[in-house]
């Protein structure tokens, strides 16, 4: 993903919703009115400004550009890109999880006494 940097010499994180959406669409390649369709759809949702505009992330731009390239080069139609969407974010949701019960279990074996924190089960030698 895009890290923009600014002349003055701060970093904006990839998530701040700070490009207009014509600004968005030049840097997705795209045009404007295709941002709108892609938003009505549910694919790239920006932010809102306290008026209703829309604000585009540097992620949010790296979403267009997925979408256009799944859509171009991949010939996927919009409800099977929207649908792949859904499938990945509900996958990084599952590794989030799963880093957070590994992350317990490893607090929990920690505090476990020695003589227990490892209790293998082995076969008897016959």
């Amino acid at each position: 993903m895009a890290d923009f940097r600014f002349s003055v010499g701060g970093s904006v994180p990839e998530d701040a919703p700070v490009f207009v959406i014509s600004v968005a669409a030049q840097l997705a390649g795209m045009h404007a009115q295709t941002l709108r369709q892609y938003d009505r759809l549910g694919l790239v949702s920006p932010g809102r400004t306290g008026g209703g505009g829309r604000r585009y992330s540097a992620r949010d731009v790296a979403l267009l550009r997925e979408v256009q390239r799944l859509s171009q080069d991949e010939g996927v139609n919009l409800a099977g890109i929207k649908r792949i969407m859904e499938l990945e974010s509900h996958v990084d949701a599952l590794k989030h999880r799963i880093a957070e019960l590994t992350a317990e279990l490893e607090q929990l074996a920690a505090r476990q006494a020695p003589s227990t924190a490892l209790m293998v089960w082995r076969p008897r030698r016959q």
